[in-house]
C-alpha cells in the first residue's frame, strides 16, 4: 500500500483537474450541436488523463536529472528525490504513460482521419519538452504559454471537433483560451510557491525572471480575462467564477513557501468545478 500511495503522488492528482477541464469544456460545446458522438468524447478524457499523468512522471524525472528537485523542497514530496523511486522506475513509467496515451490516441484516428497522428506527436513531443530537450520550456519561463497551449486551445478545440465533427467557432476558440488562462493560473502558484528553490537551482521561471509581484499580477489578470472570455458562452455566469477567483487572489496576495500546497490545488478545483457548472447550465 505504501508503494502504491507514492506512485499516487508521483501523479500530482491536484493538477488532474486542468487536463480534464479542457476536455470537459470541449464536450460541453459539442453537446449542443446535433449528432454529436459520445465514445470520441470519453476517450479524450482518457487520453488527457493519461497525457497529464506522463507529463508529471516526465517532470520529476527530468528535474531530477538536472538536480533541479533537492529533498526538503518547498512543493509536495517528490518520491524520486527523496528516494522512494528509483530514477529508472520513473522513467519506464514516463514512457510506459507515454504508450498508453499515444494508443489511446490511435483510437480517434477513425473519428479524425490519419492526420491526426501529426497532432499526436506534437503532444507527446510538447509532454517532453516541458521539462526536457536543450531548452526546457519550464526552465526559460514558457511554462505558462505552454499551459494556455496544451491545456487549453489544443484540448478544448480538438475534442469539440471530435466529438461534434464540426469545425470549432469564435466562441469556441474564445472559451479554449479561457481555459488555458485558468490553467495557467495553477502555474502561476506553483511557480510562485517555488521560486526560491528555482532560483537557487538556475530554473528561470516567470516568477525568478519577474518576481513575486508581477505574478500576482498575472494570477488576476488570467483570471479576470478568463471570465470575460468565457463571456461569449454563457453571459453572467462567469462572474460566480470571477468572484471566487478574486477571493483566491486575495490568497495569492498575502501566503508564501508550503502554506500554497492548498491553494494550488484549490486553484485547478475552481477551474474544474467552473467549466462543469458552464457545461450544466
Amino acid at each position: 500500500m505504501k508503494k502504491l500511495r507514492i506512485w499516487v503522488e508521483a501523479m500530482r492528482l491536484r493538477t488532474l483537474p486542468v487536463s480534464l477541464a479542457g476536455v470537459m469544456a470541449g464536450v460541453a460545446a459539442a453537446w449542443a450541436v446535433p449528432g454529436h458522438r459520445t465514445l470520441p468524447a470519453v476517450l479524450c478524457f482518457v487520453f488527457a488523463l493519461l497525457a497529464q499523468i506522463a507529463s508529471n512522471f516526465a517532470n520529476e524525472y527530468f528535474d531530477y536529472k538536472g538536480g533541479l528537485d533537492k529533498a526538503g523542497r518547498e512543493g509536495p514530496r517528490r518520491g524520486v528525490t527523496e528516494g522512494d523511486i528509483t530514477p529508472g522506475s520513473m522513467y519506464a513509467a514516463t514512457l510506459a504513460t507515454l504508450a498508453l496515451t499515444c494508443a489511446v490516441g490511435c483510437t480517434l484516428i477513425w473519428w479524425g482521419g490519419w492526420w491526426l497522428v501529426a497532432v499526436g506527436v506534437a503532444i507527446a513531443l510538447g509532454v517532453l519538452a516541458y521539462s526536457a530537450g536543450p531548452w526546457p520550456l519550464s526552465h526559460h519561463g514558457m511554462g505558462e504559454v505552454a499551459v494556455v497551449f496544451f491545456f487549453g486551445l489544443i484540448p478544448v478545440n480538438f475534442t469539440y471537433w471530435l466529438v461534434s465533427g464540426q469545425r470549432p467557432d469564435a466562441a469556441v476558440l474564445l472559451l479554449s483560451l479561457a481555459v488555458g488562462l485558468m490553467g495557467a493560473n495553477v502555474l502561476v502558484v506553483n511557480n510562485l510557491r517555488d521560486r526560491s528553490d528555482d532560483a537557487a537551482v538556475g530554473k528561470h521561471t516567470l516568477a525568478v525572471l519577474f518576481g513575486e509581484s508581477f505574478m500576482v499580477w498575472l494570477y488576476l489578470f488570467d483570471g479576470v480575462a478568463a471570465a470575460a472570455l468565457m463571456w461569449a458562452w454563457r453571459p453572467w455566469w462567469p462572474l460566480i467564477y470571477l468572484v471566487g477567483h478574486l477571493v483566491l487572489t486575495m490568497r495569492v496576495w498575502r501566503i508564501r513557501g508550503r502554506r500554497m500546497n492548498p491553494l494550488l490545488g484549490l486553484t485547478a478545483v475552481w477551474m474544474f468545478a467552473t467549466v462543469l457548472l458552464l457545461a450544466l447550465v
